[in-house]
């Protein structure tokens, strides 16, 4: 239970999710360097904090198990029909935004993203970009 009287959060991010991408460190003099192979990655860890910070409740985190929603919205190309693809099965790949979601909503929603034990995505084409967040005490 959140330290806070809701056991839900609901919120809506808007831009164009993006992927965590690949981690790679290395050293330069004697400090380590890690780096992300996607630099929209930054804005989109923002948006999405920054969103949930102002969405909860004052007073706290979730502290134990939470179930977590995220639906992904991406604009359809105009070369792409409806009735062609009604679903968005090109990248990027569901499983990369959502690491790099979940990510965004700890320290922020949640202690940790270990705390998620019920987990379920969507990715489809909507009017603008954006992910719908929802976050409940499991």
């Amino acid at each position: 239970m959140p330290r806070f009287g809701r056991s839900e959060v609901r919120f809506t991010a808007y831009g164009i999710p993006q992927t965590k991408g690949s981690t790679k460190a290395f050293v330069r003099g004697d400090k380590a360097i890690i780096t992300n192979d996607n630099p929209k990655t930054k804005d989109w860890h923002n948006v999405v904090a920054w969103t949930a910070q102002t969405n909860r409740p004052q007073g706290g985190i979730f502290r134990g198990a939470v179930s977590v929603r995220l639906e992904f919205f991406f604009c359809r190309p105009k070369s792409v029909s409806e009735k062609k693809r009604p679903h968005h099965t090109v990248k990027p790949d569901i499983d990369k935004i959502t690491r790099a979601t979940l990510d965004a909503l700890k320290g922020t929603v949640y202690a940790d993203d270990s705390q998620v034990v019920q987990l379920i995505v969507t990715k489809e084409y909507g009017l603008e970009p954006m992910v719908n967040v929802e976050v409940k005490s499991a």
